[in-house]
């Protein structure tokens, strides 16, 4: 016997595995969408807070702050880098990439040094060829493992469009000055939704698993094959705590998965760790972990960095987890002045890699489309008609109307479905349309129509109309008449789900229940908010036929959408609704865009509702001609917030 008791026995073993402890520093963006420098297109001016280009920078300080400490870090992408900005867009729909040509995207991610990637829905925007071509230049690996071209029995029998897993050796020395091995597996997660949104590209081509069976499966896989770390690039966000077949944010079943050590979270463009997760069972704002496995979630567009620091003790079985933590980092901050800046210089190679490629977004974005003779704000969208979705609709109603001449549905209305996609939120006050008179050019075009959709149109009832109004509808909070300042919009409610239905008019009562609930759930089929709708200044007959122009994310279900679905699809049209809007405006010439008398709130005396806009919104007050909105004062996170009284 060597005279010890158990107790010092035990501290000692303590002793020595604190000893041999290490950090895995994981390093990650997510939501890029091509946000490639420190660049606004839209604004045309420099964006010092977001960026891969400053993003990179930053990373480079971090990673050299854990291997001060004797450990080691990796940079990763979580999903959706490709589409986005108008660099993407102009490259994915535009230029494209000729033989042997790099990404811009991809070039830069070479250039910063990534270790892996995974995919995000929007990377399939431009089309799964398009999509190869771009991955053909990665110097790193790109996995996903529900993303399924040939799919098996099961997850592990799946043929994958990219490799599901990967696993990357380092070397790491232990506090005693021993190289050891360690093996990191990482693997790809993206929503099932993928293949409905991106129908149009996916169809009988590929398909898309479950996230958590998918992990279940291929988790027991990868530790098989010898990584000693398991990380989820989980292109998915902090959602429901249980586990539904099909859901599109799954962060906390995928964190109770046996054999995920720690998670990258994204896609819904939020923080984690914040404060908008407090109370959810088994999440821990603080340490920023969710069931104990450490997750970190970066928001969008490269503000931010997610930081995932994993303890690493080595015994005889070789590395684990014995602990960790998530973080986000800002890549912005207030100067001394009060204005935005770098939290650290932008990378110089990923500069000189975007360099081309943003002198020719800015010529594409310059060419003249026509003239406006007012002022195009989105900062009122969500509480009165708008005129920029206006000038959307008339062209998406003409591009049909002459698209379906001379076919069975040529005699039928023909009604526009469009929604704000620049309207604050978790953009921020400064994600609204704000395009002065003059002229417009295809800058102002993509600022109007953010995405790239292509223009479809449906042939729905009048009563599934009502109900595809009430499915936007859900956007508002019920208000108890005679309330004073209660608020006006669901904050989980993403205003491109709030489609305004062009050529008809109809009135939103606040007071109802709610039909739908903010991610298109049924929650009570009796309820109506809608009322007083009307087609041609008649009653609109829920048996009549419509034709809706809308675009594919819409038409393929996208939003939880009665009517939606391909047996519903009457035009199938190549253009994208963008290009739908610039020809329209260039056969114009010169628009004057003024707000159609669509929708209303149905009048609700002695009650007012607050709600946030811009700053920059006062300054479009008068010109709103709106004498029942007035300035209520400062809102939170740099928004101005409005009272309306109904």
């Amino acid at each position: 016997m060597d005279g010890r008791g158990t107790g010092e026995k035990d501290a000692g073993a303590l002793a020595q595995a604190a000893a041999l402890r290490r950090r895995l520093r994981v390093i990650a963006t997510t939501d890029l969408h091509s946000a490639l420098l420190p660049f606004d297109y839209f604004a045309a001016q420099p964006a010092p807070g977001i960026g891969l280009a400053r993003a990179a920078g930053l990373a480079t300080r971090l990673a050299a702050a854990a291997g001060l400490d004797g450990g080691l870090a990796l940079l990763v992408d979580n999903g959706d880098f490709l589409q986005g900005a108008p660099l993407g867009d102009f490259v994915g729909l535009d230029r494209g990439l000729a033989a042997d040509e790099a990404h811009p995207m991809i070039a830069a991610m070479n250039a910063a040094g990534y270790a892996a990637a995974t995919l995000g829905n929007h990377d399939f925007d431009y089309g799964l060829d398009f999509l190869l071509a771009a991955l053909a230049g990665a110097r790193f690996p790109v996995v996903s493992a529900n993303a399924v071209l040939a799919p098996g029995a099961s997850p592990r029998a799946d043929r994958t469009l990219v490799p599901p897993w990967t696993i990357l050796e380092r070397r790491l020395h232990d506090a005693a000055g021993v190289e050891r091995p360690l093996r990191i597996g990482l693997i790809g997660l993206l929503p099932p939704q993928t293949a409905v949104w991106n129908a149009k590209h996916l169809d009988g081509r590929l398909t898309v698993r479950d996230m958590v069976e998918t992990a279940a499966a291929r988790v027991p896989e990868l530790r098989e094959a010898g990584a000693e770390v398991v990380i989820a690039l989980a292109h998915t966000g902090i959602g429901p705590g249980r586990a539904v077949p099909g859901m599109e944010n799954a962060a906390i079943p995928l964190a109770r998965v046996p054999g995920i050590d720690a998670i990258v979270a994204g896609h819904s463009h939020l923080l984690f760790p914040s404060a908008g997760f407090a109370g959810r069972a088994g999440v821990s704002g603080r340490r920023g972990t969710i069931f104990g496995r450490p997750v970190a979630m970066a928001g969008a567009w490269g503000a931010h960095l997610g930081v995932l620091d994993l303890d690493l003790a080595h015994g005889p079985g070789g590395w684990r987890v014995a602990g960790g933590r998530g973080a986000v980092r800002a890549v912005g901050r207030r100067g001394p002045g009060g204005g935005q800046q770098g939290a650290a210089p932008a990378s110089p190679a990923v500069l000189a890699a975007a360099e081309a490629w943003h002198a020719e977004t800015l010529a594409y974005l310059g060419r003249a489309v026509g003239r406006t003779l007012r002022p195009i704000s989105s900062h009122f969208a969500l509480v009165a008609p708008d005129p920029g979705m206006a000038l959307i609709a008339a062209a998406q109603t003409a591009h049909v109307a002459a698209r379906l001449r001379g076919t069975a549905h040529a005699g039928l209305p023909v009604l526009a479905a469009v929604a704000p996609f620049k309207a604050g939120g978790r953009g921020g006050p400064g994600f609204y349309t704000d395009i002065p008179a003059g002229p417009l050019t295809m800058r102002d075009v993509a600022d109007l129509y953010l995405y790239p959709n292509h223009i479809r149109a449906l042939r729905l009832t009048g009563a599934e109309v009502l109900d595809w109004l009430e499915r936007g509808a859900a956007q508002f909070a019920r208000v108890a008449p005679g309330a004073q300042d209660a608020p006006l919009i669901d904050p989980a409610f993403p205003s491109h789900n709030f489609d305004v239905m062009h050529g008809m008019t109809y009135a939103i009562d606040l007071s109802a229940p709610a039909r739908h609930g903010p991610e298109g759930e049924l929650l009570d089929p009796a309820a109506s908010r809608i009322t007083d709708a009307r087609l041609g200044g008649r009653p609109l007959d829920p048996r009549a036929e419509v034709i809706v122009a809308t675009n594919d994310y819409r038409a393929a279900g996208g939003g939880r959408f009665l009517g939606a679905g391909a047996a519903r699809v009457v035009l199938d049209g190549a253009e994208t609704n963008r290009a739908v809007l610039a020809a329209w405006l260039a056969a114009q010439g010169t628009v004057d865009p003024r707000a159609a008398e669509v929708w209303r709130f149905r009048p609700m005396p002695g009650t007012t509702v607050l709600f946030d806009s811009a700053p920059a919104a006062a300054r479009h007050l008068p010109a709103l001609g709106r004498g029942d909105i007035t300035v209520a004062g400062p809102g939170p996170g740099g928004f101005l917030r409005f009272r309306l009284a109904l």
